[in-house]
């Protein structure tokens, strides 16, 4: 058992070093990006990658603020969408050099959602007392919750849409579904991801 305590601290220390590399690189990108647009006259791309730094001190402070202990998959899955959405997207204008990067995105929200749903789940027993949850009302909880999460979103835009003359959903209701469907995949990879890491831990553990 200690064996198995031993290994698992280990990997979780291991991905905490690799989220935090991966996170300065972000850093880095963004100070050159802000050096580099600033010398061109490009005040807009400037303000971008500065609002990029900002938002990764506002998450870091978050979650320093709140003492929470985020899974490393999740704060991982957090930095890649930033990275995907606010500076491949909008800094560097991505959108149409890599096909479907929009369904990227949506697919990594569905992922991200899932372990969102897990957090708040695990979060919420704890305070009322309770510990030791299945793993499949844990698994199933969180991907409910990120289909429903993705559901909502598209609501958000198709009222905004209509009330704002915006064009979030292109009009288009394939658009749409294949939007949900994306963020299902997400956290459909995501579950099976977790299920999977559960039982092989079942093995080395049998209780």
């Amino acid at each position: 058992m200690s064996s198995q305590k031993g290994t698992a601290m280990q990997e979780t220390s291991r991905n905490l070093r690799f989220n935090y590399f991966f996170e300065m690189i972000l850093y880095l990108i963004c100070g050159v990006s802000i050096v580099y647009f600033a010398l061109i006259g490009n005040y807009d791309k400037t303000f971008q990658a500065g609002l990029i730094i900002v938002v990764l001190i506002l998450f870091r402070g978050l979650i320093t603020w709140t003492k929470s202990e985020l899974p490393p998959a999740l704060r991982f899955s957090v930095l890649v969408f930033i990275a995907i959405t606010m500076m491949l997207a909008n800094l560097f204008n991505m959108y149409g050099v890599i096909p479907y990067l929009d369904k990227i995105e949506h697919l990594l929200s569905g992922v991200i959602l899932f372990f969102v749903g897990r957090f708040i789940l695990i979060k919420m027993a704890k305070r009322k007392g309770l510990s030791g949850l299945p793993s499949n009302i844990i698994i199933w909880f969180a991907f409910l919750f990120a289909v429903a999460m993705a559901g909502i979103w598209e609501i958000y835009e198709f009222t905004v849409d209509h009330l704002f003359g915006l064009h979030s959903q292109n009009g288009s209701l394939n658009d749409t579904m294949l939007d949900m469907i994306c963020g299902t995949s997400g956290a459909l990879v995501a579950s099976f991801y977790l299920y999977d890491k559960v039982r092989r831990t079942s093995r080395v553990d049998p209780r």
